[in-house]
């Protein structure tokens, strides 16, 4: 099991403060790195691949320090938002390329099976400068993929992919994480962060604003009532008597979607509830928690 650790990193240039006291811990599995532009992702990932000193404290891979150690490449991968790749080579020299810098035993298999792994091998007799930027993006990951790197670190890995290939990276990455990679993915679309990976870390301002599972730091977020999508039975009697209820901070009936239900603790609230249907003698139909999607999360951090 790789792990990557962040103590007390800073990073600054000149006067500029681009990453502040951030500190974090990645396991194996999947994380989604999150944040607005100028928020510090590509340089945090950029220390943790050793292409940047920390100003301030240690970024260490499986314990040993990330900058100034070229062994470090032999169980990372890394794929970044600038394309650096030779148009006029083909997908296959590329790749084969990449296999024999990391002096692989058959790099002639490493890189089939990369390709393979992002559905290159029909175009991989093609010149880059061919290729739409989908193309090109899967190629850079085949070849950040071509030595079976134990960490794995992609900064925007779906920019340029159309649907079907975003929802093949996506089953990609996962099925990586579940193998237990650790691979750590920046992506400005919620929706992908979400489909991808419960979990995140997410930067504002240079600084780690949240870290863990999306739905438990939401839970945590005691300032802002919880909002639920409740029908039932008899909505009207059901809105009475959450009214009673300690931990209810507001209640709306709208007849076709049935309950808003703001609570201010989660908790108090998704245990009362069953039990004053059950009093009233009303069925429950649906309870969602209507504002535990990574968007609404995100949202919420950025107005801290």
């Amino acid at each position: 099991m790789t792990t990557v650790d962040l103590t007390s990193v800073s990073r600054w240039y000149g006067n500029v403060v681009a990453v502040n006291d951030v500190s974090m811990t990645l396991a194996p599995g999947v994380t989604g790195l999150l944040g607005p532009n100028g928020a510090g992702k590509t340089t945090v990932l950029h220390m943790m691949a050793g292409f940047l000193a920390p100003s301030k404290g240690t970024v260490t891979v499986d314990g040993a320090p990330a900058w100034r150690n070229p062994s470090l490449y032999r169980h990372l991968g890394l794929v970044s938002e600038r394309e650096a790749v030779h148009t006029f080579l083909t997908a296959w020299e590329f790749v084969l390329a990449s296999a024999k810098l990391h002096r692989l035993p058959d790099p002639a298999s490493a890189a089939r099976r990369a390709l393979e792994l992002v559905e290159m091998t029909d175009a991989q007799d093609r010149r880059i400068g061919t290729y739409s930027k989908g193309m090109r993006q899967r190629t850079r990951v085949a070849a950040a993929l071509v030595h079976d790197p134990q960490v794995l670190l992609l900064d925007e890995p779906f920019n340029g992919l159309d649907p079907r290939q975003r929802m093949h990276m996506m089953t990609l990455l996962h099925d990586l994480g579940a193998a237990g990679r650790t691979i750590l993915f920046s992506s400005h679309i919620l929706e992908e962060v979400e489909q991808v990976s419960g979990t995140v870390q997410v930067i504002v301002a240079g600084r780690l604003a949240a870290s863990g599972d999306y739905r438990s730091i939401r839970r945590l977020m005691t300032n802002r009532p919880h909002v639920f999508a409740v029908q039932s039975s008899d909505d009207r009697r059901l809105a009475v008597a959450l009214m009673g209820q300690a931990s209810v901070t507001g209640v709306e009936i709208d007849p076709g979607t049935g309950l808003t239900v703001r609570a201010g603790d989660y908790g108090s609230f998704t245990r009362a509830l069953p039990r004053i249907a059950l009093g009233e003698g009303i069925r429950l139909r649906r309870l969602i928690p209507s504002d535990e999607s990574l968007e609404s999360v995100f949202e919420y951090l950025l107005e801290a």
